[in-house]
C-alpha cells in the first residue's frame, strides 16, 4: 500500500462515496477505484460496501479508517517539515460567497497563491450553503448569521449592513420609522429570515414579507434599485448606489446588528495548515473593522 492509496480510502470514507472523494482529491473516479481496489487486495479485507446513496464502510473499514488518517496526517506533517517555513502545497478547494467574494475574498487567496507557489487553489462562487463534505471542499467564507451545524467555525471580521431603498419608493410607500412598521411594507429577501434591530439595548426581531426574492445580494440590490421594495444589504454591495443616489438608507434609529465573515470547515480535531493560514490571512483583512 502507498500513501495515495490510504489517502483515497479515508477520503471516500468520509465523504461517502467515490465521486466526492474524486471531486476532493482533482482526480477522476476510475483512479479512486483502482486504488481503492489495490489497497483492499493488499490488506486482504472488504474496507467499503458500494450503496445506492455512496460507499458505506465495513466493520474492518470502519477499525481500519482511524488508523489510515492517523498515518495520513503524520506523513502530511512530515512533509511539512521538509518544507521552507510557512511554505503550503498541494490543493486548496474554497467555496465563496458569490456577493462578496469576487471584490472581498478573491484578492486575499489571490494573494496566498502569490505567496506559496507550491499550492493549487480552487474556489467556486455561489451563494447557496454547499455540504463542504459532500461537495469536497477543505473549507468555505460565509457571510451573515449562520445557522447552527456541526461544522468548525471561526469567525474573521464583522460585516456591517442597513435597510435601503430607492427613492421612487419612498415617494410612492413612504419609509417605515421602526421594526414594527415594517409589516406594511414589501420586503427584498433572500428567503423566509428575520431581520433584527437593535432598539436602544435589546434586539427586535421581524419576519418581514416579500414576493420578491434572491439567493444573491448583487440581485437584491437590483430590485431594490428598481423600487421593488425594500432590503436589509451589506454595506459592500450598497456603498456605490448610496453614493450614487439610486438607494438611500431609511430607518436608520434601528441599526441591524453586525452580522459575520466565517471561515467554516469540515469537523475535524485541528485544521490543516493551509487552511489556517487562509483564516489568519482573512483575520489580519478585516482587522480594525470591529
Amino acid at each position: 500500500m502507498d500513501i495515495d492509496e490510504l489517502l483515497t480510502f479515508v477520503e471516500v470514507a468520509d465523504t461517502g462515496g467515490v465521486s466526492p472523494a474524486a471531486r476532493r482529491l482533482g482526480v477522476s473516479k476510475s483512479i479512486v477505484s483502482r486504488r481503492l481496489a489495490r489497497l483492499e487486495a493488499d490488506l486482504g479485507v472488504q474496507l467499503l460496501v458500494r450503496t445506492t446513496r455512496g460507499a458505506a464502510l465495513t466493520e474492518a473499514g470502519s477499525t481500519f479508517r482511524d488508523y489510515a488518517a492517523r498515518a495520513c496526517a503524520e506523513i502530511e506533517a512530515a512533509r511539512e517539515t521538509l518544507l521552507p517555513a510557512g511554505e503550503l502545497h498541494g490543493r486548496l478547494r474554497v467555496a465563496v460567497s458569490l456577493s462578496f467574494g469576487p471584490v472581498h475574498f478573491a484578492p486575499v487567496l489571490a494573494r496566498m497563491a502569490l505567496n506559496h507557489p507550491r499550492l493549487h487553489i480552487h474556489l467556486s462562487f455561489s451563494d447557496q450553503i454547499v455540504d463542504l463534505i459532500a461537495e469536497g471542499f477543505d473549507c468555505a467564507i460565509r457571510v451573515g448569521y449562520l445557522p447552527d451545524s456541526n461544522l468548525m467555525v471561526r469567525r474573521v471580521g464583522p460585516i456591517y449592513g442597513k435597510l435601503v431603498a430607492s427613492p421612487d419608493y419612498i415617494k410612492v410607500h413612504g419609509a417605515p420609522e421602526n421594526p414594527e412598521e415594517l409589516v406594511n411594507h414589501q420586503a427584498l429577501m433572500q428567503g423566509t429570515e428575520a431581520w433584527k434591530f437593535i432598539d436602544g439595548e435589546k434586539i427586535v426581531t421581524v419576519n418581514p414579507r416579500g414576493r420578491f426574492k434572491a439567493d444573491n445580494a448583487t440581485a437584491l440590490a437590483a430590485a431594490a434599485i428598481e423600487g421593488l421594495g425594500i432590503a436589509w444589504l451589506p454595506d459592500g454591495v450598497t456603498r456605490p448606489h448610496l453614493v450614487s443616489g439610486a438607494l438611500v438608507s431609511i430607518m436608520t434609529r434601528y441599526p441591524p446588528p453586525s452580522a459575520g465573515v466565517y471561515v467554516v470547515r469540515p469537523p475535524g480535531q485541528h485544521p490543516a495548515q493551509k487552511v489556517k493560514i487562509l483564516t489568519d490571512m482573512l483575520i489580519a483583512c478585516f482587522k480594525g473593522y470591529e
